[in-house]
């Protein structure tokens, strides 16, 4: 596939390599070449502000991949095949596919002024998406679909090679708080004693005592159940371990110095891929997370490549640089942590373009578009809803081929009675999917 231009940009280039790979499995051809386009005797794209061919499939460009400043756009959506759309053009496409497909791929967005949450974070309420409903969907690679579909149309008899990527489905879980009581110091176990007794919570102190007997186990402890469950439905998830060294507000695991946390990271290492869950502090304080990663890395005896933030707290373009300064190449924190959906409105790993220095990075973004946690905080959902909105999200993604990437906590799989139904529910999603795959 060859696509003419008057001028070829790193955005140009960024979204037709990306376009391509899930169109024909490999980047675009581009050329500001027009002799060279005309001879062209297969499929062939024309973006430029005219038509100059019959066997051409022309899209008249919108300004923004053409632009080196970050801006407010004027968007308007409309409706296309039931879908929103927006950058409206002339053309044998209704919009500029490349152009709204970069606005949201590159969180353009959230580079501009915008309100942030009560965590610091981009608030998804600022987002297109959640303004304009279809946040719940991964709208670019349903864009692509019908995208590929006339492409087909069009270029019959030409020998259009497309490329259809296999569903994924990549359960991962987030290790903040390893355990509720065990293997926490004396001084937080007595702590917590202590708060019981002046709540008068006599059945956590109750708890507390039988699990730091071994009576019970400890509430939060689902890690046998899950090797169980992965076993059963051949599944290989993957894992983010909170590793900081200082506890805090929002910082509240076990110490990378307890033999306990060392042990069980190893035994996860055995079995799956893990990553660095960086601690809230590391946000604060920059030199925290190399520190982090190498407390990992000599846990684990391996290099660590992969990472998503702890609350999902992110800005761009600063934490994605600071990944890139400390050798992360795989980042899995594109999603919102307040509310599920597709924050980039893409189900794909894709490469994170940075806006300010007008570059695409090694590294590469693995979005999620469903956490438990949102549907139980935020959305307020029982367990039963929460399901019924797994599925949606699962459908979803498999409509479009795309990668289905949730997120899970240990302890809303455990015992603990906040949680209660939810470790059935997870079972009950996993069972349905299993029997897909």
């Amino acid at each position: 596939m060859l696509i003419y231009t008057q001028t070829i940009t790193p955005r140009l280039q960024n979204i037709t390599d990306f376009s391509g790979k899930d169109i024909i499995g490999k980047p675009f051809e581009l050329t500001t070449d027009r002799d060279y386009f005309l001879k062209y005797e297969n499929a062939k794209i024309n973006y430029s502000a005219e038509r100059i061919s019959a066997e051409e499939f022309w899209i008249k460009p919108h300004s923004l991949l053409f632009e080196n400043k970050i801006s407010e756009q004027s968007i308007q959506c409309f409706n296309v095949n039931d879908q929103k759309a927006f950058f409206k053009t002339e053309g044998d496409f209704p919009f500029d596919i490349f152009a709204a497909s970069f606005y949201l791929l590159s969180r353009y967005e959230e580079y501009l002024p915008h309100q942030k949450d009560m965590y610091g974070r981009y608030a998804h309420e600022n987002s297109l998406a959640f303004k304009e409903d279809f946040l719940d969907q991964p709208l670019i690679n349903i864009w692509l679909k019908d995208f590929k579909s006339l492409l087909i149309s069009k270029f019959p008899y030409s020998p259009l090679t497309t490329h259809h990527s296999p569903f994924t489905f990549l359960p991962t879980y987030d290790i903040d708080i390893a355990w509720s009581y065990t293997h926490k110091g004396w001084w937080r176990i007595a702590g917590g004693l202590a708060q019981s007794l002046i709540k008068g919570n006599w059945k956590h102190f109750k708890e507390r005592i039988n699990v730091l007997q071994e009576k019970q186990k400890d509430p939060f402890d689902s890690y046998s159940w899950l090797n169980q469950l992965h076993e059963l439905y051949k599944i290989k998830p993957f894992y983010f371990f909170l590793v900081a060294e200082k506890n805090g507000k929002y910082d509240k695991n076990i110490s990378p110095r307890q033999r306990a946390l060392r042990e069980l990271i190893k035994d996860h290492l055995i079995r799956y891929n893990i990553g660095i869950h960086p601690s809230w502090r590391s946000g604060d304080e920059q030199s925290l997370l190399k520190k982090e990663i190498d407390s990992l890395q000599t846990i684990t005896g391996n290099k660590v490549f992969s990472s998503r933030q702890h609350y999902i707290r992110f800005s761009l373009p600063e934490t994605f640089r600071r990944f890139i300064d400390n050798g992360i190449q795989f980042d899995y924190s594109m999603g919102y942590g307040s509310n599920n959906g597709f924050r980039a409105s893409v189900a794909s790993p894709f490469y994170w373009y940075d806006l300010e220095k007008e570059k695409q990075t090694e590294l590469m973004l693995f979005p999620f578009c469903y956490m438990e946690a949102n549907s139980f905080y935020e959305q307020k959902y029982s367990a039963e809803q929460a399901l019924d909105e797994m599925r949606h999200y699962y459908e979803e993604v498999k409509s479009v081929n795309g990668t289905f990437i949730m997120i899970w906590h240990n302890h809303f799989l455990g015992t603990d009675k906040l949680y209660e139904g939810w470790r059935e529910v997870y079972e009950q999603f996993i069972r349905e999917v299993g029997e897909k795959l």
